[in-house]
Protein backbone atom coordinates (compact mmCIF):
# COMPACT_ATOMS: atom_id res chain seq x y z
CA UNK A 1 0.00 0.00 0.00
CA UNK A 2 1.31 3.35 -1.10
CA UNK A 3 1.42 6.54 1.31
CA UNK A 4 -1.07 8.83 -0.28
CA UNK A 5 0.07 12.16 0.01
CA UNK A 6 -1.82 15.85 -1.32
CA UNK A 7 0.33 18.73 -2.59
CA UNK A 8 -0.76 22.20 -1.80
CA UNK A 9 -1.73 22.79 -5.21
CA UNK A 10 -4.70 19.71 -5.13
CA UNK A 11 -5.75 21.12 -1.65
CA UNK A 12 -6.24 24.45 -2.87
CA UNK A 13 -8.19 22.98 -6.04
CA UNK A 14 -10.18 21.32 -4.10
CA UNK A 15 -11.04 23.85 -1.75
CA UNK A 16 -11.93 26.09 -5.20
CA UNK A 17 -14.07 23.76 -6.82
CA UNK A 18 -15.94 22.70 -3.21
CA UNK A 19 -16.42 26.18 -2.68
CA UNK A 20 -17.79 27.53 -6.17
CA UNK A 21 -20.00 23.98 -5.76
CA UNK A 22 -21.25 25.39 -2.61
CA UNK A 23 -22.27 28.51 -3.68
CA UNK A 24 -25.12 26.53 -5.50
CA UNK A 25 -25.54 23.70 -3.06
CA UNK A 26 -23.52 22.59 -0.10
CA UNK A 27 -24.54 19.01 -0.31
CA UNK A 28 -23.80 18.19 -3.84
CA UNK A 29 -19.67 20.20 -2.85
CA UNK A 30 -19.52 17.53 0.02
CA UNK A 31 -20.78 14.75 -1.72
CA UNK A 32 -17.81 15.80 -4.67
CA UNK A 33 -15.42 16.10 -1.84
CA UNK A 34 -16.21 12.46 -1.01
CA UNK A 35 -16.20 11.23 -4.31
CA UNK A 36 -12.59 12.50 -4.92
CA UNK A 37 -11.28 11.37 -1.05
CA UNK A 38 -12.66 8.49 -2.14
CA UNK A 39 -11.26 7.84 -5.06
CA UNK A 40 -7.23 8.80 -4.03
CA UNK A 41 -7.64 6.35 -0.81
CA UNK A 42 -7.84 3.76 -3.80
CA UNK A 43 -5.42 5.10 -5.47
CA UNK A 44 -2.92 4.65 -2.47
CA UNK A 45 -3.71 0.07 -3.09
CA UNK A 46 -4.06 0.22 -6.89
CA UNK A 47 -1.77 3.25 -7.79
CA UNK A 48 -1.88 2.22 -12.05
CA UNK A 49 -5.27 1.82 -11.65
CA UNK A 50 -5.78 5.56 -13.50
CA UNK A 51 -4.34 6.28 -17.28
CA UNK A 52 -1.28 7.98 -18.22
CA UNK A 53 -2.28 11.97 -18.70
CA UNK A 54 -3.03 12.25 -22.72
CA UNK A 55 -1.01 15.83 -22.41
CA UNK A 56 2.09 13.88 -20.44
CA UNK A 57 2.55 10.50 -21.49
CA UNK A 58 4.79 9.86 -18.94
CA UNK A 59 4.03 6.70 -17.39
CA UNK A 60 4.32 7.57 -13.71
CA UNK A 61 1.83 10.75 -14.22
CA UNK A 62 -1.47 9.51 -14.02
CA UNK A 63 -5.22 10.67 -14.06
CA UNK A 64 -8.51 9.51 -12.48
CA UNK A 65 -11.65 10.91 -14.02
CA UNK A 66 -14.53 11.97 -11.88
CA UNK A 67 -17.07 13.01 -13.99
CA UNK A 68 -16.12 16.19 -15.60
CA UNK A 69 -12.76 16.77 -13.02
CA UNK A 70 -9.38 15.27 -13.65
CA UNK A 71 -7.63 14.07 -10.57
CA UNK A 72 -4.26 14.17 -11.68
CA UNK A 73 -1.58 12.42 -9.70
CA UNK A 74 2.57 11.00 -9.45
CA UNK A 75 3.23 7.35 -8.87
CA UNK A 76 6.54 7.08 -7.07
CA UNK A 77 8.42 4.04 -5.59
CA UNK A 78 6.18 4.49 -1.88
CA UNK A 79 3.98 7.05 -2.94
CA UNK A 80 0.80 8.22 -4.67
CA UNK A 81 1.05 12.36 -4.90
CA UNK A 82 -2.11 13.71 -5.88
CA UNK A 83 -1.11 16.51 -7.92
CA UNK A 84 -4.06 18.30 -9.14
CA UNK A 85 -8.08 18.70 -9.11
CA UNK A 86 -8.59 19.71 -12.66
CA UNK A 87 -12.21 20.61 -14.48
CA UNK A 88 -11.79 18.93 -18.06
CA UNK A 89 -12.98 22.05 -19.65
CA UNK A 90 -9.55 24.02 -18.51
CA UNK A 91 -5.94 23.29 -20.41
CA UNK A 92 -3.85 21.18 -19.08
CA UNK A 93 -0.32 22.72 -18.96
CA UNK A 94 2.04 19.87 -18.97
CA UNK A 95 4.92 21.65 -17.88
CA UNK A 96 3.96 22.57 -14.48
CA UNK A 97 4.42 18.59 -13.39
CA UNK A 98 7.66 18.53 -15.04
CA UNK A 99 9.26 18.40 -11.62
CA UNK A 100 9.32 16.77 -8.17
CA UNK A 101 6.54 18.46 -5.68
Amino acid sequence: MARLIWTLQAVEDMEAICNFIARDSPRYAQLFAQRVFSAAERLSLFPSSGRVVPEILQDDIREVLLGNYRVIYRITREEVQVLAVYHSARLLDPHQFDSEP
